[in-house]
């Protein structure tokens, strides 16, 4: 061990951070002694607030209160769910700010090689919130991957008896 072990420690948890591998984990840990004290304590700060962070009981989004502020904005199209598969999408579409309804976050693909199946996803409660609207409306902004591929047929399937307009983002287009 080169380095002292608080040190290492850190470097140890950068590197679990996607993309970062050994020398970029050794520059942040390096760059984080240069932090003052008091911006070391907010650093801290922010790590710790993370654990307050968990999912909309309504959407799954991530959210610090029980509902989301996408979904108790009130000016929201609550019968238009566009439907995704992570958290990281909704950040995405919320950047361009041209959608008005709300989302389901799935937090996941179906995915039988990787043994998750429909249970396993957030797709429950997405029947549960159609069941309750009134003539829903499905935008199905999933990955043409096999994974997403899937999952939007099985959704298809789930609803295909039922009153509900079932729409598909375009792929292919930057």
């Amino acid at each position: 061990m080169i380095y002292p072990s608080s040190l290492e420690n850190l470097i140890n948890y950068y590197k679990k951070l996607p993309g970062i591998g050994e020398k970029n984990a050794e520059r942040l840990a390096l760059a984080t002694l240069n932090f003052k004290d008091e911006e070391l304590d907010n650093f801290s700060d922010a790590l710790n607030n993370i654990k307050k962070i968990h999912k909309c009981s309504i959407c799954g989004h991530l959210t610090e209160n029980d509902i989301c502020n996408i979904c108790s904005d009130e000016s929201r199209n609550k019968n238009l769910i566009c439907v995704i598969e992570d958290s990281k999408s909704v950040f995405s579409f919320e950047k361009v700010g041209n959608f008005k309804g709300v989302y389901h976050v799935l937090n996941g693909l179906i995915s039988p090689i990787d043994n998750i199946h429909p249970e396993d996803i957030n797709l429950a409660s997405l029947v549960n919130r159609v069941n309750c609207s009134k003539n829903p409306e499905l935008i199905l902004a999933l990955k043409s991957t096999i994974e997403g591929e899937t999952t939007t047929l099985y959704i298809k399937k789930i609803f295909e008896n039922k009153n509900v307009l079932i729409s598909r983002l375009s792929y292919g287009i930057p």
